[in-house]
């Protein structure tokens, strides 16, 4: 015998209760560091996809400055949408000197892809929760800030030991703003 649905509103409620903070999760599973901020969007990652690469063994990060916002600002700041532009910087505190656009300095957020030639779903929900776990881990996070960055396992990641995986990751964050992992750029010839 089925058990009766609920009505709407209680599924509201309901849905609405079991939202939590990141640091209620992290204090209730004991954990002391937060975890970074997740890509989650497809857009961030194909804008990833277009930046900086450098291969490391069992990885490949990409990164790529983090695109504002499509939101106009004066929505975003919770001001009708024919206020001025100036009565918003007006409204930003003294001493903070940000222009309308500007990426303030945020956290760099990360994304992690396991593609299927990294095994069955096993395998690669295995990686993905390792590399999350490596990432989480490195403290302080060697990050740039307003940066988005994103993971692509390989095969090799699930057989590394743990320490090893986690130092590919923090090798490759400090590598991958060399000059030579600049994404190809394109010369156009003029006639």
């Amino acid at each position: 015998m089925r058990k009766p649905r609920a009505k709407r509103g209680v599924q509201d409620l309901s849905a609405q209760s079991t939202e939590r903070s990141e640091e209620a999760r992290n204090a209730q599973h004991g954990c002391a560091l937060g975890a970074p901020e997740r890509l989650r969007r497809r857009a961030d990652f194909l804008n990833a996809a277009k930046g900086k690469r450098f291969h490391a063994r069992g990885l490949t990060l990409q990164v790529a400055p983090r695109r504002t916002s499509p939101v106009p600002t004066a929505l975003q700041a919770g001001l009708p949408a024919n206020s001025a532009a100036s009565d918003i910087s007006m409204m930003a505190p003294s001493g903070q000197g940000e222009r309308l656009g500007d990426v303030p300095a945020t956290p760099p957020r990360f994304g992690f892809t396991v593609t299927k030639k990294c095994g069955g779903a096993v395998q690669r929900n295995r990686i993905r929760r390792r590399l999350k776990e490596a990432v989480r881990l490195l403290q302080p996070l060697p990050g740039r800030p307003a940066n988005d960055y994103v993971i692509l396992a390989r095969p090799e990641a699930l057989g590394m030991s743990f320490l090893a995986l986690q130092a590919e990751i923090s090798r490759a964050l400090g590598k991958i703003d060399t000059r030579k992992n600049l994404p190809p750029t394109r010369h156009d010839r003029d006639p």
